[in-house]
């Protein structure tokens, strides 16, 4: 069987590996640069001699400091402190599960955020300006603000035209929407059993 030698230090070479923008203690502007590097393990025995190389790549995603100025670059007009506040919190959390590599759009979510946006802002004093700031917000995170709404209405139209009984059977009926419920509850049952350990939750 072929043994394992030390690893020497001279081992470990890198392929290519770009200067690092950003890097510090502020979450705001932790930032890896797309690399590639390799560590190359030899294995010895008696007759032969066999290297292995490992790479390892990392996506190049914006920063959350870099999406926050985005937005501000499409939307230069001031915003009042108590909507700025919870706003910015918000598109921060928004950029941290837009660039999870576990995130899915959909229509639900579709109207999960524009339901949120909407309260939020409700009594915004300009309806231009919460219109505009809106497109901004969604061009930021490098999505399309129009789909954002029409997905949006598309479920609202769908449910009021279910019942409590109808819209609890999705899973048997078939749909545009339903097919997206479906879906998101194969996913969540999923992500159940994985936690669980378990085949169903």
């Amino acid at each position: 069987m072929a043994s394992i030698s030390s690893l020497p230090f001279t081992s470990i070479h890198k392929v290519s590996l770009p200067k690092i923008r950003y890097f510090g203690s502020n979450s705001e502007i932790f930032r890896f640069q797309q690399s590639t590097f390799s560590i190359t393990k030899r294995f010895s025995n008696s007759s032969s001699s066999q290297s292995q190389a490992i790479q390892c790549k990392t996506e190049d995603v914006p920063t959350v400091a870099e999406t926050k100025l985005k937005f501000l670059k499409e939307y230069k007009r001031p915003i009042p402190s108590v909507y700025n506040t919870v706003l910015q919190e918000l598109i921060v959390q928004q950029h941290l599960i837009r660039y999870k590599k576990s995130y899915r759009y959909d229509v639900v979510f579709a109207l999960g955020f524009v339901t949120v946006y909407d309260q939020l802002m409700d009594g915004y004093p300009s309806d231009e300006d919460r219109d505009a700031m809106f497109k901004a917000y969604v061009h930021a995170l490098n999505e399309d603000p129009e789909q954002y709404r029409l997905d949006a209405q598309k479920v609202e139209e769908w449910a009021r035209s279910q019942n409590a009984s109808s819209i609890v059977e999705f899973s048997s009926k078939e749909g545009e929407i339903e097919e997206v419920l479906k879906d998101i509850s194969e996913r969540a049952a999923t992500l159940c059993s994985l936690k669980r350990g378990q085949t169903e939750c």
